[in-house]
C-alpha cells in the first residue's frame, strides 16, 4: 500500500545509534511498511561510504541538529549515555522519544529530568516492551495495589560474557543453572545494563525499582534467552514465562527487542493499534 492509498502522513523517523538492533529494525520497517521514513541517523562518529545508511537519512552529529531536521518519532538504541542528552532534545523537537536503554531510568534524577522535559513540551517518552511479554497486564494490573513483583532472568553463559557475572561464577565451567545475582530491579539494571536492561522496563510498569525483585541466572542448558515475570496483589496473581531467540549479532539481547520496537513504531502509523 502507498503512502496515498493509505491516506496517512508518513512518519519521520530518527534514530539515535546504528548498530545491531536499529538496523535490524529500519530494515523491517522498510520491508513493511511504505508510511515510514528515515530521516536521520545519530552515531558517534562521521558514517563512511559503505556505512549502511539509508537513502536521504542526515547523520545527526549532536542533539540540536533535531530542531531543522523536526523528526516525528526519535528512537534511541544507542546505550543509557546517549538516553538524556537526546532524549532532551527529542522530546523539544520531536512528538515523542523511544527509549530501548531503560537502564538509565535506574538514575532517579535522569528520569526526572526527562519527564520535566516532556510535561513542559507536551511530548511524550516511550518504552517498548523489549524481550518482555505480559506487560500490558502487569501496568493494568498496578492500577491496584500491588504486594510483589519478581522479574527472573535465565540466559546461557556466553550471554553474561562481559559482565559482571565473568567475578561472580566460573561461566566456562557450570554444569546447572546457577542464580549469580538476587537484588532489585535497580541495582540489576546499574550493573547489568547489556543484560538486564529489561528489568527497568518490568519495574516502571508495575511497582518501581526498588520494589521489583530481579534474580539473574547463567544456564548452560539452555540456549535461549528466558524471562519469567511473576506479579502479584489486588488484582490476582501474573505469571508469564517467554523463551526468546538470542539477536545473531548479539547474543546479550533478543530477536522480540527489535520486533517490538517494530510493533511500536508501526503503530503510530495505523489507523489501529493494539
Amino acid at each position: 500500500m502507498t503512502q496515498a492509498e493509505s491516506g496517512r502522513k508518513q512518519l519521520r523517523l530518527a534514530f539515535v545509534g546504528w548498530g545491531a538492533i536499529a538496523r535490524r529494525v529500519a530494515g523491517l520497517l522498510q520491508e513493511r511498511n511504505g508510511n515510514i521514513a528515515v530521516v536521520g541517523i545519530a552515531t558517534r562518529n562521521a558514517p563512511q561510504h559503505d556505512s549502511g545508511l539509508p537513502d536521504g537519512a542526515r547523520w545527526l552529529a549532536v542533539p540540536d541538529v533535531l530542531r531543522d531536521l523536526a523528526p516525528d518519532l526519535v528512537v534511541e538504541a544507542a546505550g543509557r549515555a546517549a538516553v538524556e542528552p537526546w532524549g532532551l532534545a527529542s522530546l523539544r523537537w520531536a512528538r515523542a522519544f523511544v527509549v530501548s536503554s531503560t537502564s538509565a531510568f535506574s538514575v532517579d534524577a535522569v528520569l526526572r529530568r526527562l519527564v520535566d522535559e516532556a510535561e513542559r513540551c507536551g511530548s511524550q517518552i516511550l518504552i517498548p516492551s523489549g524481550a518482555l511479554a505480559g506487560l500490558d497486564a502487569l501496568a493494568a494490573a498496578s492500577r491496584l495495589p500491588l504486594e510483589c513483583v519478581t522479574h527472573r532472568i535465565i540466559k546461557p553463559p556466553r550471554a553474561w560474557k562481559g559482565t559482571p557475572a565473568e567475578d561472580l561464577v566460573d561461566l566456562d565451567s557450570l554444569a546447572s543453572a546457577h542464580a549469580f545475582f538476587h537484588g532489585s530491579a535497580r541495582e540489576a539494571a546499574s550493573q547489568f545494563p547489556a543484560n538486564a536492561n529489561v528489568a527497568a522496563i518490568s519495574a516502571l510498569a508495575g511497582i518501581g525499582f526498588e520494589r521489583t525483585s530481579v534474580e539473574l541466572v547463567a544456564d548452560p542448558t539452555t540456549t535461549e534467552n528466558c524471562h519469567h515475570l511473576m506479579a502479584r496483589g489486588d488484582f490476582g496473581v501474573l505469571n508469564v514465562m517467554i523463551e526468546n531467540r538470542p539477536f545473531a549479532a548479539n547474543p546479550k539481547s533478543s530477536e522480540l527487542t527489535a520486533l517490538s520496537l517494530v510493533r511500536l513504531i508501526e503503530g503510530k502509523t495505523r489507523a489501529i493499534a493494539i
